[in-house]
């Protein structure tokens, strides 16, 4: 008798994006919250935690945490870790079954993988992250380790969006400045910032054009965490993993 395989399991890359619902979570974290550094329940995380890694086919050990800071520093890693990698806002790995999530409730997830290459890399893109030239910095990484712009594909998850993003006149300025294409009007009609579209624009200057972003704004869909509208609450993931597969 022939088995069928699942597409899913030939990819050579798998990206997954978490929303908030299907946890252990109580409010104002409920209910799949994956930050552990955010107030909740320490129990209630590792729980979500294991949940996670269960529905993706991995264990627990081998996805790879941050201690997110809104830096510019990108960190190489090429086998499990006792804790979260400490300071950093980016992952790169070539260990094929060692996934890289990220945590957000507002910032852009933003993961990376060459499959040709086999190098992946997921990143945090905040509104200081993304000034400062995080995702410059974690494509050069990967081109160290021998990925090439042309190869790489990015996938952008949900996160605050210009219609809703407000910020100063002078701070939509200066991230303008850093990150051209960022600058935006919000729906109010006041200044805004919009870290997806200026994140585009940078990566198609880096010759990165491979480029999908999902649309969802965190602050106004209620099926994700956000910070900007709830002050006290959790934070959902983005993963990025080297499956072994050939393709």
């Amino acid at each position: 008798m022939s088995q069928s395989v699942s597409p899913v399991t030939t990819r050579p890359v798998r990206m997954v994006f978490t929303t908030r619902a299907g946890g252990a979570s109580s409010s104002p974290y409920d209910s799949f919250n994956l930050g552990d550094h955010v107030g909740d329940d320490p129990a209630d995380v590792a729980a979500n935690r294991a949940r996670l890694a269960d529905t993706v086919g991995l264990a627990p050990a081998e996805i790879v945490w941050m201690e997110q800071v809104h830096s510019n520093t990108v960190t190489v890693v090429d086998r499990p870790q006792s804790g979260p990698v400490e300071t950093t806002d980016a992952l790169v790995t070539t260990t094929p079954g060692l996934a890289l999530a990220v945590l957000v409730a507002d910032c852009v997830p933003v993961l990376l993988a060459d499959h040709t290459a086999g190098v992946v890399a997921a990143a945090h893109a905040g509104r200081m992250g993304a000034r400062n030239g995080i995702i410059t910095r974690t494509v050069e990484r990967m081109v160290e380790l021998g990925a090439t712009p042309a190869g790489i594909q990015v996938l952008l998850g949900p996160a605050a969006s210009g219609r809703h993003y407000e910020v100063p006149a002078a701070m939509a300025a200066d991230v303008e400045k850093h990150l051209p294409g960022s600058r935006t009007r919000t729906t109010q009609g006041t200044w805004g910032i919009d870290v997806r579209a200026g994140l585009i624009r940078q990566l198609m200057g880096l010759g990165v054009t491979a480029i999908e972003a999902d649309p969802r704004c965190t602050i106004e869909d209620e099926d994700f965490f956000s910070y900007r509208r709830e002050g006290t609450t959790g934070r959902q993931a983005g993963l990025v993993w080297l499956t072994g597969v050939a393709r």
